[in-house]
């Protein structure tokens, strides 16, 4: 009897560690099992179809695209307004893109809600350092705080595509290319958005830049921003999540100014 007392025990335990274990230990607990061998030697037996939760995603796409180029002293961003979701348009007239600081400008494409509330939170952060300092942060600073910033939401996920741009150290125009959890790099021109499939075949073709070794930035300020809106008017004839206006940003050493032109109207 003491033996077989023992044995028990012993298996109870071999039991308990083996519950232990994140894949059955909701089985073990959750469901009631007649044969506690069986559930060992064949788990998948005892295993409920997975269930789907349907009506919550908490992420929606409001689409748009945005362009930016970096220039020899000067940084340009071109984006549309256009807010969908589906087949609807929400707003004609969001603007996509943030002056942080008087070299520094973001822009981003994705959930409208979590771009707004990732500017927002940047911008506060950026006014403390400025109290803090006295100075303005630079470009590439706010660079690294994006990323941390998104990195430190990885496990639910800003739901926005950034291009950082702005001037660097040396005066010369730099965009910085984000994906939704902080990895970035550093870009002489960059596209996000629904039409980012059919704006990076015209950066590339009238750019030097991704598969250039020697990367040669463009001089000629009103070029660039004639191709930027372009490039949008290009995009919003295809997609039909680009359209309504173009915003094109410019920042350079006398700040930031904006400008907004309609897209042609069917």
């Amino acid at each position: 009897y003491r033996s077989i007392t023992q044995s028990k025990k012993g298996f109870r335990m071999d039991l308990e560690n083996y519950t232990n274990i994140n894949i059955f230990k909701r089985t073990y607990e959750e469901r009631e099992v007649t044969n506690c061998q069986n559930m060992i030697e064949q788990p998948h037996n005892h295993l409920g179809a997975n269930k789907e939760h349907r009506g919550f995603n908490p992420y929606q796409n409001n689409e748009g695209t945005v362009v930016a180029i970096a220039g020899a002293d000067f940084v340009t961003v071109a984006t549309d307004t256009r807010m969908s979701a589906g087949y609807n348009i929400l707003s004609r007239t969001q603007s996509k893109t943030t002056k942080l600081t008087e070299t520094t400008i973001l822009t981003s494409a994705g959930m409208v809600a979590d771009v707004e509330t990732l500017h927002k939170n940047l911008q506060f952060v950026i006014r403390q350092y400025e109290m803090q300092n006295k100075r303005s942060p630079s470009t590439a600073c706010i660079a690294k705080k994006l990323s941390t910033t998104l990195y430190g939401r990885r496990f639910m996920p800003y739901y926005a595509f950034n291009l950082l741009c702005g001037i660097d150290e040396e005066g010369k125009g730099v965009v910085f290319g984000y994906d939704a959890v902080g990895s970035y790099d550093k870009l002489t021109y960059g596209v996000q958005g629904s039409g980012s499939q059919l704006g990076a075949p015209i950066l590339d073709n009238q750019f030097i830049g991704h598969n250039f070794k020697v990367k040669v930035l463009p001089e000629s300020q009103q070029e660039v921003e004639n191709t930027a809106k372009d490039i949008i008017n290009s995009i919003a004839e295809r997609d039909i999540y680009t359209g309504d206006f173009v915003e094109v940003v410019t920042c350079d050493r006398n700040g930031v100014r904006t400008i907004r032109e309609p897209i042609r109207r069917d």
